[in-house]
């Protein structure tokens, strides 16, 4: 049985602004995805993948008529220790909603404002 999520998309209106953002924030390098029909108006930008790993993964995408925002679904990205992360969220330009908070049985999570607007959540178990 697979997890439910196969795939995500967080959309950014400052590509350069957001890769700077999450790549600062998690520590990670995004790669660029190429548009499979040569559109030049998508811009994606993917995190890393495993493929026997657990979870998901997905991209920063900027195309017409996707607009980043707070209100919709939130992605949580799997941390070793979500205070870390939280603790660079200012830094990197975003807003701490809310800092690291038990969930009990099921770890903890922080609630941050990434640079474009796009609320995102931070999980760890520890």
């Amino acid at each position: 049985m697979n997890n439910p999520v196969g795939w995500f998309e967080i959309y950014v209106n400052d590509m350069t602004r957001a890769k700077a953002f999450y790549q600062g924030l998690l520590g990670v390098q995004l790669t660029r995805l190429e548009s499979p029909d040569g559109d030049s108006s998508l811009e994606m930008w993917a995190f890393a993948m495993n493929q026997d790993g657990y979870g998901a993964s997905g991209t920063l995408a900027k195309m017409p008529g996707m607009r980043p925002g707070g209100s919709g679904t939130l992605v949580y990205f799997s941390c070793a220790d979500c205070a870390v992360e939280a603790a660079r969220v200012a830094h990197y330009g975003g807003r701490l909603e809310q800092p690291k908070t038990s969930l009990g049985p099921y770890g903890y999570m922080a609630l941050a404002v990434d640079t474009e607007g796009n609320r995102i959540g931070l999980h760890s178990m520890q």
